[in-house]
């Protein structure tokens, strides 16, 4: 069945494509004091399961996309498009109408949310979103953060945005992202690219990056899924992700993983160091969340 993105293009000449996009984005402003804001964020993250989830997600009756069509699983009001305002972070969201209706038609709660891994890196977002939403619902994906290094690199490599090998990397990431958090923190209408492209290896500090959404949500507040669990038994996780937003069971038509990346495997030698670096960090996350987290170099 072809998207909407596909039928829009059937229907629209080139020409004028960007004629209705633009409109199609003022009219979603217009109204948006009649969107309600999310319900749900997906913060992190990346190479984590995010789109994935994103995708099982939105084949819920319950759960619309985000507006227009064409958008994908984000906004990226609370990092990149800060500066837009409140009325153009609304304008993504369904109309309280809308979500009538599907509530109406499927009896049950509509559940309404985006899916933006760099929300739980950016260090300004936390704070952001408890000013503007502090009852939302949050969901979490960890991975082994060696092997989302390595994923992260091989996403950058094929976008072609990374021109050195992994190790040239992960030894050139201090020098690439010298000062761009501060700067970020600084300044509340920047955006660093190096900071979301080039950050393998801070990434997978996840407690340092967590603390200031700890720090302000109720713990209640948090589904946490290691991406292993998500991956090795997603029927599981995503029943548990449906009772987490209390909506009712569904069943998606196929589990597919989306984005994945298959490569040559991880240098070993690079492995063993990352496994090393990442071990007390690891650790200190388990304990804080009372996680098991089955990675190389965790401790429970």
């Amino acid at each position: 069945m072809a998207s909407m993105r596909d039928r829009i293009k059937q229907l629209v000449p080139g020409q004028v494509t960007d004629r209705v996009r633009e409109s199609m984005v003022h009219y979603g402003v217009r109204t948006s004091d009649r969107r309600p804001l999310p319900d749900f964020l997906i913060i992190g993250t990346k190479r984590g399961g995010t789109t994935s989830l994103w995708n099982y997600l939105i084949q819920h009756p319950l759960v619309p996309r985000l507006f227009p069509a064409w958008n994908t699983k984000a906004s990226h009001y609370f990092e990149e498009h800060w500066s837009r305002g409140e009325a153009w972070y609304r304008s993504h969201f369904p109309t309280q109408r809308q979500r009538d209706a599907l509530s109406a038609r499927h009896g049950g709660p509509v559940r309404v949310g985006e899916a933006a891994p760099l929300y739980m890196f950016h260090p300004t977002a936390a704070e952001r979103v408890q000013a503007l939403m502090p009852q939302v619902r949050l969901i979490v994906l960890l991975r082994d953060p060696v092997e989302r290094a390595y994923s992260h690199w091989k996403e950058r490599r094929t976008e072609g945005k990374e021109p050195l090998d992994f190790a040239q990397a992960l030894a050139a990431e201090p020098e690439r992202t010298a000062g761009e958090r501060e700067r970020l923190i600084a300044d509340p209408g920047y955006f660093s690219e190096p900071y979301d492209w080039y950050t393998y290896r801070a990434r997978g500090r996840y407690l340092e990056h967590l603390e200031p959404w700890l720090e302000r949500f109720d713990r209640s507040r948090f589904l946490f899924l290691t991406s292993e669990e998500f991956y090795g038994d997603t029927r599981d996780a995503y029943r548990r992700t449906l009772e987490f937003l209390e909506l009712p069971g569904h069943e998606p038509a196929a589990f597919k993983v989306y984005n994945d990346r298959r490569s040559a495997p991880m240098d070993e030698q690079l492995r063993a160091e990352l496994t090393d670096y990442f071990q007390p960090y690891n650790d200190a996350l388990a304990r804080r969340l009372d996680l098991r987290l089955d990675w190389a170099g965790s401790s429970r």
